[in-house]
């Protein structure tokens, strides 16, 4: 799966039109679904529009203290916890539920989480075992072979290894490896220089002290891991493929037949390896970056032995830290939660066993959730959205003036190609063989490896083209570029995403521009690379890749303009697939509303905007958000989408429909000059 899983200066107030146009069509309808209370009416549209459509919202609803931003997306996630909860509740609290059954697994799991007694008591005792098995290590041989199990169970080293779709073969599973090994968010956290990296790093030493320090250590011994583990991830993170380099699907396509990858390859018993995972028949294998697995396997000689065991240690108590008890919980949360991000009190109890759960048996979970909170009727409704967005996509193609007759042909035999998955899936993983008990931690531990057993056992087998990548509670959507298909969980199809039988603008705005984003994913730099079958296979003629790339060079150097925080600016590369999808999705739904209302009576005005401008409300709604410093300073190194603010300014800059609907003027801050304007699809 390829895609999940959404600078104007700010000016002051300028001669732009604020007052809707008028409609004498149709009298003043009824309220539209957008909350006008979230309107900032002291800036005009053509000045700042994501301010003017929600400045009050932003002003109302500050970031709460067990958060790092709050958005509609947190909105919307409460909601459904809300649902989640009493579902959790119900199960746990079931005396009579069959061994297997979803309740069993469900209700124990959660009452498992919940019991902070036994969790303190327990401490660190379920990863001692482990701790023990890397203590016996004695040559780098059984460092692998230790690595490859723990991989087994989710805890990373520093190379990982997955079954997934070949991108030139999309009908075959094949072994994949790629790069892995930091425990900060991207390599860029340990290669700054500046004074934030610089705390950012001093604060990860002591996070890691101290965690040791819980597991027993002396204070000279966890100082001397503390910088062991940092000298060694530092040697990772220099080799590492930057985010954007492995944004290129060309690149980090590297295909080998097994004999030759262990040939080319060499220091590291990979027969051993992959049997340890449960692998046995692996023909061929893809490398995502060839040479970070070489530096890696030439640091297994560069560090000692002792050294890459200190390394495991720490991977092992990192990764299982948040669930041995209150002080080991404590500690992960200040550093990665408060340090990193910015968020000041841990959340409930309740929520952060959700979450586990959520996390761990999701699709198990989802099924509960889909039996009793999603309406069949959305799912036909948004289903007939879909098929307006295609409509509107074919007519936009056909009509393009950059793009010739033969890689348009290509085009409209891959978007009629698009599958389209909605709600939940028609079929559902079968969990009964996962045993969950009153360990928390040996739970989290088993339905890692049965997630990776099945994942596993894909090899050999056809591609299961009713997986889905999502839970159907999530609150998202995605595009997999080598399925060719776009999926809308159940868990987005609430407002302010959609809102059964409400105003259609605002629908088409909200739900019906993320459809076209996740379509028009299909056709960003990236999904532009897979033909209608899924495969990564060139289907463009020189010129009009050239042409392509061109415009989307347009929207890098507008949206690296942004500067989100003092000298901190958005990554217009990182984020140019989610900018050009954004983009795209706002222009296919607003002609998809359009005609879909062709011949049929106008909506006229509604809390005093048109159709047109109630569009643009929508989309601004969907993006209404609040963030920590620490937060938006840590998605703009990470995050390959926007912040929420710039997902609103930047593409409606860029949109002529947007500037009538308003009026705005040429000169207005809210229009892109017809020289760096944007247009792709």
């Amino acid at each position: 799966m390829k895609k999940i899983y959404l600078i104007l200066p700010a000016a002051l107030l300028m001669a732009c039109q604020q007052a809707p146009k008028e409609n004498t069509l149709v009298e003043e309808k009824t309220p539209s679904g957008f909350d006008l209370s979230n309107l900032d009416t002291t800036v005009a549209p053509c000045d700042n529009f994501y301010q003017y459509a929600i400045g009050g919202w932003l002003k109302d609803n500050p970031i709460p203290s067990t958060e790092s931003r709050w958005s509609s997306f947190n909105v919307v996630t409460e909601g459904n916890n809300t649902r989640l909860r009493a579902i959790l509740d119900e199960y746990a609290a079931l005396t009579d539920a069959k061994a297997g059954s979803k309740e069993q697994q469900i209700g124990d799991f959660y009452k498992s989480a919940m019991d902070t007694a036994k969790l303190t008591e327990l401490g660190a005792t379920p990863i001692m075992p482990y701790m023990e098995e890397i203590a016996a290590i004695k040559t780098k041989e059984e460092l692998i072979q230790l690595a490859s199990k723990f991989s087994t169970m989710g805890i990373g080293s520093m190379f990982g290894m997955y079954i997934g779709q070949d991108d030139k073969n999309s009908s075959a599973y094949i072994t994949h490896v790629y790069q892995s090994g930091l425990t900060l968010p991207d390599r860029d956290y340990y290669l700054k220089t500046d004074e934030k990296s610089e705390t950012i790093k001093t604060a990860y030493s002591e996070h890691i002290q101290k965690i040791f320090s819980l597991l027993g250590d002396a204070k000279a011994t966890t100082n001397i891991k503390a910088e062991t583990i940092i000298k060694i991830e530092t040697a990772l993170a220099e080799i590492s493929m930057s985010r954007v380099e492995r944004r290129d699907p060309d690149k980090t396509y590297n295909k080998f037949s097994f004999a030759d990858f262990k040939n080319e390859f060499k220091g590291v018993d990979w027969d051993g390896y992959i049997g340890t995972l449960g692998l046995s028949s692996v023909e061929d294998v893809i490398v995502g970056q060839p040479e970070f697995i070489k530096g890696a396997i030439s640091f297994l000689d560069k560090f000692t032995i002792e050294e890459w065991k200190t390394y495991m240690q720490w991977h092992l108590a990192d990764n299982m830290a948040s669930y041995l008890g209150d002080d080991f919980e404590k500690q992960n949360f200040n550093f990665f939660a408060t340090t990193l991000r910015g968020t000041k009190e841990m959340k409930p109890r309740w929520k952060r066993a959700l979450g586990t759960v959520n996390g761990s048996l999701g699709e198990l979970l989802g099924k509960a959730f889909v039996e009793r909170h999603f309406p069949e009727e959305s799912k036909a409704e948004v289903s007939q959205m879909v098929e307006n967005l295609r409509s509107a996509f074919k007519v936009r193609i056909e009509n393009l003036t950059w793009m010739g007759d033969s890689t348009k042909e290509k085009a409209l035999e891959k978007l009629a190609s698009f599958k389209k998955k909605i709600g939940y899936p028609d079929k559902w993983t079968d969990y009964s063989s996962l045993e969950i008990s009153d360990n928390f931690a040996q739970n989290i531990l088993n339905a890692r490896k049965f997630n990776f057993l099945e994942m596993i056992n894909k090899l050999g087998k056809p591609v299961d083209k009713d997986e889905w990548f999502m839970s159907p509670q999530t609150v998202n959507a995605y595009y997999s570029s080598s399925q060719n298909e776009i999926v809308f969980p159940a868990g987005i199809l609430q407002p302010p995403f959609y809102e059964k039988g409400a105003d259609a603008a605002i629908n088409y705005g909200g739900i019906g521009a993320v459809i076209g984003h996740e379509f028009t994913h299909g056709f960003d730099d990236q999904g532009s690379k897979y033909d209608s079958e899924g495969n990564l296979k060139n289907w463009w003629t020189e010129n009009d890749r050239a042409a392509f790339d061109e415009r989307a060079n347009k929207v890098v150097e507008q949206f690296s303009n942004f500067e989100a925080l003092d000298s901190v600016f958005v990554n217009g590369k990182l984020t140019l697939g989610e900018n050009i999808a954004d983009l795209g999705g706002l222009i296919l739904a607003y002609h998809a509303m359009e005609k879909s209302f062709e011949g049929i009576e106008a909506t006229g005005i509604i809390d005093g905007f048109t159709q047109q401008q109630r569009f643009f409300l929508g989309w601004a709604q969907v993006w209404q958000m609040n963030m920590t410093e620490e937060e938006l300073r840590n998605r703009i190194i990470t995050d390959p989408h926007s912040p929420g603010e710039y997902r609103v300014r930047g593409p409606l800059a860029n949109l002529r429909e947007f500037s009538e609907a308003f009026g705005c003027d040429a000169n207005s801050p809210m229009v892109a000059p017809d020289s760096t304007r944007a247009v792709i699809w």
